[in-house]
């Protein structure tokens, strides 16, 4: 399974961005699509995830209520919108995806996943 992520860049406190992540191969094997970052020296967080079953989605609480996760069958691709972006927000962005039947939590953690794309680059400035 290829994942391709995209959409990153350079934004200002308070502006938006939309990240995108593709897999072809999406629909044969995955369960659930999921975002994480990775700041400088810190350890890769959960972000967000698309379940397809029942479309469940789930949020981490630093993002709740700013960041929307939705799925494009056009496009076969899962959407990060990011809006009131804050400094706190720059990470390298990562789409994981997981064939994995598991308890809803445990796709909080990145062991959940098979397999992730290469990561899009988000900056925050002050």
């Amino acid at each position: 399974v290829q994942l391709q992520a995209s959409g990153g860049g350079l934004v200002q406190a308070g502006g938006s961005l939309r990240l995108s992540c593709t897999s072809p191969q999406r629909m044969l094997v995955s369960n659930v699509m999921g975002w994480f970052r990775q700041a400088p020296g810190k350890e890769r967080e959960f972000v967000a995830y698309y379940r397809w079953s029942g479309a469940a989605i789930d949020y981490a609480n630093s993002v709740k209520g700013r960041f929307t996760i939705s799925r494009d069958d056009a496009k076969n691709t899962v959407d990060l919108q990011m809006d009131s972006l804050r400094p706190e927000d720059t990470a390298v962005y990562y789409c994981a995806t997981s064939h994995q039947f598991l308890d809803p939590t445990m796709y909080r953690g990145p062991n959940a996943y098979n397999y992730w794309g290469q990561g899009t680059l988000v900056t925050v400035s002050s």
